[in-house]
């Protein structure tokens, strides 16, 4: 009789044990609340705007597009352009991006929209801008950008002078929800 209330209480001891781990664990694990259930995923495009004025004469505009996820890819990037070889120590080739290379983020904060932008333009020097070595001489347009961005409505991200010549660029985007 002694084995088998020893036995009795090893049994109950098993299962005070396990439903007190169960109690724990559920305490521990906080339960779901409505909600806290997954937000619908929302894309966005950004369609950019890369002017070019002259003596205060629109004389260029280049457009580019891409469609996104807020938080859900940690940036998008577009990149146009050639990868030229250039020398760099002595007999040793590097090559060097030429073209448009515009990264972006999109951030939602509540009803708001942050938009980082980096913007990266070059291309080569006019034949009368050239220098006289053989290494080919390339203008660049650089542009990092962070703001708030409104749906629907076109956002200048920056402007800048060509210290060059008399041309401005100016790099506009509007920001659109997809249905």
């Amino acid at each position: 009789m002694n084995t088998k209330r020893t036995v009795w209480l090893a049994v109950m001891a098993i299962a005070l044990c396990g439903s007190l781990a169960q109690a724990r664990a559920q305490e521990a694990t906080p339960t779901k609340k409505a909600d806290d259930s997954e937000k619908a995923l929302t894309a966005f495009r950004l369609d950019f705007a890369l002017s070019e004025s002259e003596d205060g004469k629109k004389i260029n505009t280049r457009h580019y597009s891409m469609n996104l996820v807020p938080g859900y890819t940690p940036s998008n990037e577009i990149k146009i352009g050639s990868r030229v070889p250039v020398e760099g120590k002595q007999g040793e080739m590097q090559y060097i991006d030429v073209g448009t290379n515009i990264w972006s983020r999109l951030t939602e904060r509540g009803d708001a929209l942050e938009l980082e932008v980096r913007a990266d333009l070059s291309n080569f020097a006019n034949p009368e801008q050239e220098s006289r070595t053989a290494m080919p001489l390339l203008r660049q347009l650089r542009i990092n950008a962070s703001t708030v961005a409104m749906p629907g409505k076109s956002t200048v991200v920056g402007i800048v002078d060509d210290p060059n010549s008399k041309r401005q660029f100016q790099l506009e985007v509007t920001v659109t929800k997809l249905k």
